[in-house]
């Protein structure tokens, strides 16, 4: 049984919201990096960069991060755009769901091997069952949920987006 927790009337809500909230952010900055995990990361990163492209003249770079989530120890953390496009400056880095922190941990721990001018973090759904001490700067929605219970996001084609709980 899955029930709804977010629409994709509140989806669309709470990207315009953080896209606002990094506009507020970074207004000082000529550029920022939105650097989303895939696949639903990435595909949340450019659903902010939407909405960021019409709120800012920010010069906006999307880059997608490909972690092994099953082992992402596994140092073979891949990004779309080389690591001289996203030196000294400013990264956010984005995913759809933040569950233990795992993914998102070792994310940061990649990015914090290159010096960058200023760094956050985003996710829409943050479901407060961390193994890591990661936080997320933005997020669209806080679940206390328990250990048993999933979270899905569903980003389909047409346009329709629906985050569940099952």
């Amino acid at each position: 049984m899955e029930n709804i927790i977010l629409t994709h009337k509140e989806i669309t809500h709470k990207t315009k919201r953080i896209a606002y909230q990094i506009f507020e952010t970074f207004v000082n900055d000529d550029e920022v990096i939105l650097a989303g995990i895939a696949n639903n990361g990435f595909t949340f990163a450019q659903k902010i960069a939407t909405e960021l492209a019409l709120i800012s003249d920010l010069k906006i770079t999307l880059c997608e991060v490909k972690i092994n989530k099953q082992n992402p120890q596994d140092k073979n953390i891949i990004t779309s755009i080389p690591e001289a496009e996203y030196q000294n400056k400013s990264l956010v880095l984005i995913d759809d769901v933040l569950n233990s922190g795992t993914t998102l941990i070792y994310g940061v721990k990649h990015f914090l091997e290159v010096p960058l001018s200023k760094f956050k973090t985003a996710v829409l759904v943050d479901r407060n069952h961390k193994k890591y001490p990661v936080k997320a700067d933005f997020k669209g929605i806080s679940l206390s949920t328990s250990l048993l219970e999933h979270v899905r996001v569903v980003f389909d084609e047409n346009g329709q987006n629906t985050a569940y709980l099952s």
